[in-house]
């Protein structure tokens, strides 16, 4: 444990004027009233508040934060009350103590309605002092730090929690390198041996290459001394959390990802920093772009730099953050730099951002969503996002996050522009809307009287603000329909069973669900906002469908009519588990997509031919056929060793062919019989873990969009 004495010594380092004798009191009260307490480690309990504290003295916070995390526990666990805390450290500290036991108490990983709710509250116990969540982020980074002491069902609950709420929120606050090191501590326990598959790949890697880190960093130095410019770098390898969520995003294997390194250049000026940024693109070719300004534009949180990516030694990507020393402090600081000190002063950074203002800039956007479960989707959603910016055709810009379409443009502009939305011209060519925007367009949307919102936009649209106009405009105009296709649902989850989805029991749903009757049970279930297993397990949470029971091909898709037979589109093979939609055609009745499928482009103008489907929750049979294109050593016996993984998946081989051959590799298709997108996951990671598979990943080919598999139906 942390000595007092210690702790002392780290907060006299950036603050010299430090109240020692206030921390010295804070630290013997937190210990004697934590007397007897221990953690599941069986260290001492008071361990942990020190360890807090210690977290947030290297972030250079202030006395009042610091002695906070000290007693962060007392008013919760032991005998201590808020008055005494008062008494004897100020109201200050009192409040804050009082704020983070508060939020200690909000159970945030409960059902979804709780948590909307407690999520909502957390975000007001955040607009009224920024530090209570300082505080509250130390203690969770502790607690992941130590997890392993916990039973293996707390730390995939704790770690779970880290991912979908305390990760997010430190990245939103700018401290990316919490943010980081919490993502990285959940992989460890949601996922061992993916993060373990990696660290292996980088030790291979390193032996193969040497130290790349090293020698990029020599030649990036050397280029800015024959510049003349004065700036310090830094390099290093991105944390195994980081390169796993490319893999996933990219879908590529972790041979194919090239840009796993990072680069940082700290400069003395504004100026500086341009200049640089010209020195490296003199020597290194720019990728196309991988290029962010966000100096000229500042995040909400006051993060500044410039981001490029460039091509390095032996063709491989780098990318570069270039910022100055005060820049640099706010990104590593975040809005916590508004607290910092150094030499006994407050940091007067002309980049810090006012946190009573951030925190308004964050909520006023939420404030007018009544719907619990609307406001925390659009929070979550707000916090894992990065910023583009884009172009009106009038030259005003319009910030939005990474992976934005055109819908969430016209609904950034307004409700009304967005909901008579029929297309958009991004850089005055037409496109299709669910095309990601990208920094510097410039995007125009094209609108139509009558026009009203499709409930394939849901799966579009990545911005709260727009997904909530769509649902309450779905509502409005689809609700006899979507309560057709929620009580074909519900009979089906109910059946499955062996219930009845009767009146009675869609009441009693409405109740355990907070909604206002059946008819809204069922209008939420068809517009996919309830899922069938959750109507199901409000009425009869024990009864758990037998996994053994497999859901036959003639109830594979709910949502078709008696007469209507089904088929999957051969162009992007769609797999119980994604979302779908049907494409009716005469004569041969209805083609299933999924709703990312380029050939939906060529139907966008035919929507009365589109149908809102639905897979059937249960177990499916491994019947549904999915194309890997797969890259192979070519040495002896790999190709056997592939086939038997695959096998050891449960998953059946039926076709086989060779797209190309060298001498040191082969590339080819394997058509693989799979149950559902979960199993797909499971084969795909097992084979790109295996040392002879240079890539795998889901072949599609939208050359196939007439085409079919055979009929399920």
């Amino acid at each position: 444990m942390i000595s007092v004495d210690d702790l002392v010594a780290l907060v006299r380092t950036y603050n010299p004027k430090t109240d020692e004798a206030l921390i010295r009191a804070a630290y013997d009260y937190g210990r004697a009233m934590h007397e007897g307490q221990f953690r599941h480690s069986g260290e001492p309990y008071f361990t942990h508040p020190v360890a807090v504290a210690a977290i947030l003295a290297e972030q250079r916070l202030d006395d009042a934060t610091i002695i906070t995390a000290l007693l962060h526990d007392t008013i919760e666990d032991t005998r201590a009350s808020y008055n005494e805390v008062a008494e004897r450290f100020g109201g200050e500290v009192a409040d804050l103590v009082d704020g983070v036991t508060k939020l200690t108490n909000l159970q945030l990983s409960s059902s979804e309605t709780k948590q909307a709710e407690n999520f909502r509250k957390l975000f007001m116990a955040m607009s009224k002092d920024l530090r209570v969540i300082l505080v509250k982020l130390a203690d969770r980074l502790h607690n992941m730090r130590t997890i392993k002491a916990m039973r293996p069902e707390k730390q995939a609950q704790k770690a779970r929690e880290t991912m979908d709420i305390f990760a997010p929120l430190a990245g939103r606050m700018g401290m990316q390198w919490m943010r980081e090191e919490l993502e990285d501590l959940a992989f460890r326990v949601l996922n061992p041996d993916a993060r373990a598959s990696i660290i292996r790949r980088f030790i291979t890697l390193q032996k193969e290459t040497g130290d790349v880190v090293e020698r990029i960093t020599g030649d990036m130095r050397l280029e800015l001394r024959k510049a003349k410019l004065e700036a310090e770098v830094f390099g290093r390898a991105k944390k195994p959390y980081s390169i796993w969520r490319k893999m996933q995003e990219k879908e590529m294997g972790f041979s194919r990802l090239s840009d796993i390194y990072g680069f940082r250049i700290i400069t003395g000026s504004e100026e500086d920093c341009y200049a640089v940024l010209g020195a490296i693109h003199r020597r290194w070719r720019a990728v196309p772009g991988r290029f962010k300004d966000y100096i000229s534009q500042p995040k909400s949180n006051g993060y500044r730099s410039i981001h490029t990516t460039v091509s390095g030694r032996d063709g491989k990507r780098v990318e570069v953050q270039i910022r100055t020393r005060q820049m640099h402090d706010v990104a590593e600081a975040g809005v916590a730099a508004h607290w910092s000190y150094r030499d006994g002063v407050r940091v007067q950074n002309p980049f810090a951002v006012d946190p009573a203002r951030w925190i308004s800039s964050l909520t006023e956007q939420f404030d007018a969503e009544e719907d619990h479960e609307d406001f925390l989707e659009a929070v979550k959603l707000e916090m894992y996002a990065d910023k583009v910016f884009c172009f009106t055709p009038k030259g005003d810009v319009v910030k939005l996050p990474r992976g934005a379409t055109p819908i969430d443009f016209a609904y950034a502009i307004h409700t009304r522009i967005g909901n008579a939305t029929v297309g958009a011209k991004v850089d005055g060519m037409r496109v299709p809307l669910w095309t990601r925007v990208k920094n510097g367009q410039s995007v125009e949307v094209i609108t139509a009287d009558g026009q009203t919102p499709q409930a394939t936009w849901l799966d579009i649209a990545t911005t709260g603000k727009a997904r909530a106009a769509i649902r309450r405009a779905l509502r409005e105009q689809d609700r006899d329909r979507f309560i057709k296709l929620g009580r074909e649902l519900a009979r089906s989850a109910f059946e499955h069973v062996g219930k009845k989805a009767t009146d009675k029991a869609l009441e009693t749903a409405a109740k355990t669900l907070r909604l206002k009757n059946r008819d809204e049970v069922l209008a939420r279930l068809g517009s996919a906002e309830l899922t069938a297993h959750q109507v199901l397990n409000a009425v009869y949470p024990d009864l758990v469908p037998d996994p053994g029971e497999e859901v036959g091909r003639e109830r594979a898709v709910i949502g078709l009519s008696p007469d209507q037979s089904f088929e999957r589109a051969r162009c992007c093979q769609p797999l119980p588990g994604e979302r779908i939609v049907g494409i009716t055609y005469r004569g041969r009745g209805v083609v299933v997509h999924a709703i990312d499928c380029e050939s939906l482009s060529a139907l966008d103008d035919q929507p009365e031919r589109w149908l809102d489907l639905h897979w059937h929750s249960g177990t499916h049979p491994a019947a549904y056929d999915v194309t890997l294109d797969i890259t192979l050593s070519n040495d002896a016996g790999v190709l056997g060793r592939i086939c038997t993984l695959i096998g050891e998946q449960k998953a059946n081989i039926s076709d086989l062919t060779f797209v190309d051959r060298k001498p040191d590799f082969y590339r080819l298709l394997v058509d693989v019989e799979l149950r559902d997108a979960e199993h797909l996951h499971g084969v795909i990671t097992v084979l790109d873990a295996e040392s002879d598979v240079a890539s795998v990943e889901r072949h599609r080919d939208p050359r196939l969009s007439g085409a079919a598999t055979q009929t399920e139906r």
